[in-house]
């Protein structure tokens, strides 16, 4: 029976609600893409441009949380590149888009990072 965790409960929440708030956002992201004429990214092909890469283990809650304030970082960093690609194309909606996918994955970091045992 695998070992029980003392902050279970309290990460499960913290990693279902930051799981569901990036579901919706890839949604908005894509709807975007969609309304600037394009094909949104899918599958696979998501998999493999990303720069995040997956645990190949079962990592310890504070590597959880390491790991998931480094994602959302680099979150960020992305969004801060479309960000400026958007501004200098005009393009307000996308810069907006961008600009709260930044503040939202700061927040996130930030939160995870707040969760980390001393």
């Amino acid at each position: 029976m695998p070992k029980k965790r003392p902050r279970f409960l309290t990460l499960h929440t913290l990693f279902e609600t930051q799981y569901n708030e990036l579901w919706l956002s890839l949604d908005l992201i894509a709807e975007r893409i969609r309304s600037l004429g394009h094909y949104a990214p899918f599958g696979n092909s998501i998999a493999t441009k990303s720069t995040i890469k997956g645990d190949t283990g079962v990592p310890s809650e504070d590597e959880m949380l390491a790991n998931l304030a480094a994602g959302n970082e680099a979150v960020v960093k992305a969004a801060r590149a479309a960000l400026e690609v958007a501004e200098d194309a005009g393009d307000q909606a996308t810069a907006d888009l961008m600009t709260q996918r930044v503040s939202i994955g700061e927040k996130a970091a930030w939160m995870l990072r707040a969760h980390l045992a001393k």
